[in-house]
């Protein structure tokens, strides 16, 4: 089933060359020497902006590229996939911008257009460091100045590019007695104020991972900020942000997705080459279930950021809950994949210049920030909690948006453009999602009864279903917490974000799987394949007996090794990765040339052969000498 949102990305892949290519400009090799220096990829950050990826941080009604956001995820999956320092350096400018987007008077929106296309960094400045993730105690202050704009004053801390970034969206504290009025996004140009006067940078913070990246500060004193700053007038600026945090936490799973998608190639790798007791380590039964019961997880994660990325445009006023159990569960779900392929890997797991150049360290290492940004594992459980009401309420009605949920599941049906104006803060009428799954087991029934080969999903389904509504139940007894949340009350929201992520999955493959049947990804569809391992993980991640059905995994290792060898992602959709699939067995990293369709070695697979465009000329765009965001 050919996709478009793949398609896009399949462009940007196809435009950066093999990366085990050291000659390539982001090359594994690079971005391995920039991460020992703690240096800022700024020459790679210059090859994505010729390609135009900051177009794709522009709604498309301001000028840019960005159509829909399930594009632009698969866009910045393929350059997590490469390197997530990269990926979060670069990509910081969507968030810095999204509040405009959402809020902002169409000058501030067209303004802002035209910095970012030009290559102007822009910075979300949220946190402090006194108050973290609680917005409502920050301290920084403006007072109104004799101008009828602001002078601003106060730090904020562990900000991403706020040294480099010429614009920060800063939530300001603008009425002393705070509270969620008292605040204001206020769009922060510091190219016309003086460093040293109006602020100063805060050193670069040292990170575990993402070494690279600009995670550093700033510190205004008085700086002086013009009226027409305040993004959604003065005291929306708690609203908007957690508006704006509902588009940006759906867009982290980006992130997480593109470094799975590397942690199990790589584990994969060393699986079918790496020798035990006379076998190939991927012919043992406890490595051949490692890798199934990962790949497994990373389509669950793919089907579920798929739904959410597609439900901003046809469920946004029920983003409220998409988003939270994404930015929970996709995180946290690579973090458990890599964790399983740590032990699969051993000592190369942490070892540089071993396998793979070492890459896998550093993707282990740069992934534990993504379940950090945009509100921890906490913060997205506790959004759930206060949403328990509406959401028990509505899987009892069977109310929730069924319909706009069926057209984020139906891959056929075209995308409304984004309508900020619907964002809402709590879904008050329940979970569409949720609300179709007893409907989607009921058309994998009908589908099964003639086709036993579905009757391994179906019973995973049918176990789903009546876990679920067990969660409900529970949910009702923390109908009415508000604050003081008790750590059962967290238990339940993770159950709930496993069942809604089962849901996505149902709904993804009733709606699709008869036209997914065709093109490279076409047996994955077939007779349930993914979606039978898929719904067993999430029964034994929900702590379901008996889940962890043997006959479940073995055509989706298959599939996973038969990709892999192709040159393919391990993906529901065809995407060819560019690069050899074959390596060598005991080189570090050094690549033999493959010789690919086109006869030529070392250039694009035939399939993955795709026509640059220079959106910087499609859009009327251009480059000025603001500079890059790098």
């Amino acid at each position: 089933m050919d996709h478009p949102p793949y398609r896009v990305a399949q462009e940007l892949e196809s435009l950066l060359g093999d990366p085990d290519d050291p000659a390539t400009p982001f090359s594994h090799a690079r971005c391995l020497e920039l991460d020992e220096n703690e240096e800022f990829p700024s020459d790679i950050c210059r090859v994505l902006e010729g390609w135009g990826l900051q177009e794709f941080y522009i709604p498309a009604e301001h000028g840019g590229r960005l159509t829909d956001y399930e594009t632009v995820m698969q866009v910045m999956r393929v350059v997590a996939r490469r390197d997530l320092t990269v990926a979060v350096g670069h990509g910081k400018t969507y968030l810095g911008g999204v509040c405009v987007w959402i809020s902002g008077t169409p000058e501030q929106a067209r303004r802002l257009a035209e910095d970012i296309r030009a290559g102007v960094p822009v910075s979300l400045a949220l946190t402090e460091r006194a108050h973290g993730s609680d917005l409502l105690a920050g301290d920084v202050r403006g007072e109104p100045d004799e101008a009828g704009g602001w002078r601003i004053s106060g730090e904020k801390w562990l900000i991403n590019n706020a040294t480099r970034g010429s614009l920060l969206s800063v939530l300001t504290r603008t009425s002393e007695d705070g509270g969620p009025r008292g605040f204001t996004v206020l769009l922060v140009d510091k190219r016309p104020m003086t460093q040293g006067e109006h602020y100063r940078c805060v050193d670069k913070i040292h990170t575990h991972g993402i070494r690279g990246a600009d995670i550093s500060g700033i510190a205004f004193d008085g700086a002086p900020v013009a009226a027409d700053a305040a993004v959604g007038g003065e005291g929306g600026g708690v609203e908007t942000v957690l508006k704006a945090l509902q588009l940006t936490r759906t867009m982290c799973a980006s992130l997480s997705l593109g470094s799975a998608d590397h942690a199990l190639n790589i584990a994969l790798d060393f699986a079918e080459r790496r020798e035990l007791f006379g076998r190939r380590l991927v012919d043992l039964p406890q490595a051949r279930h490692v890798l199934a019961s990962a790949a497994a997880d990373v389509l669950a994660g793919e089907a579920l950021a798929t739904v959410a990325a597609r439900s901003v445009h046809t469920v946004p006023d029920e983003l409220s809950v998409a988003a939270a159990v994404t930015k929970y569960l996709v995180p946290t779900g690579t973090e458990g994949v890599i964790a399983e392929l740590t032990r699969l890997l051993g000592a190369r797991a942490f070892l540089k210049d071993v396998h793979a150049l070492g890459m896998f360290q550093k993707v282990d290492r740069d992934h534990r920030i993504v379940g950090l940004f945009d509100g921890n594992t906490l913060v997205n459980l506790n959004s759930l909690v206060n949403q328990f009401r509406s959401l028990s309420r509505g899987w009892v009605r069977g109310t929730g948006d069924t319909a706009g949920a069926g057209r984020a599941f139906d891959l056929a049906e075209p995308l409304p453009p984004l309508a900020p104006e619907r964002l809402s803060l709590v879904a008050r009428r329940g979970s569409g999602i949720m609300a179709t799954l007893p409907a989607s087991v009921a058309a994998l029934r009908a589908e099964a009864g003639s086709r036993p080969e579905l009757k391994g999903a179906l019973g995973a389904a049918e176990r789903l279903l009546a876990v679920t509504g067990r969660v409900h139940e529970e949910m009702d007894a923390y109908r009415a917490v508000v604050s003081d949340v008790p750590p059962a009350a967290f238990d339940v929201a993770r159950r709930y974000s496993l069942c809604l992520a089962g849901a996505a999955c149902l709904g993804l493959w009733t709606h699709n799987h008869r036209a997914a049947q065709a093109g490279s990804t076409g047996p994955l569809w077939r007779d349930g394949v993914w979606l039978w391992p898929v719904l067993d993980r999430l029964l034994a991640r929900l702590g379901e007996p008996d889940a962890g059905d043997p006959d479940a995994y073995p055509p989706l290792l298959e599939r996973l090794r038969a990709v892999r060898e192709a040159g393919e992602l391990f993906s529901l959709f065809p995407f060819a990765l560019h690069g050899p699939a074959d390596r060598p067995a005991g080189a570090p990293g050094d690549a033999a040339p493959l010789t690919h369709a086109s006869g030529a070695p070392g250039g694009p697979p035939a399939a993955a052969a795709h026509a640059h465009t220079d959106t910087r000329v499609a859009v009327g765009g251009t480059r000025t000498s603001e500079g890059t965001s790098c």
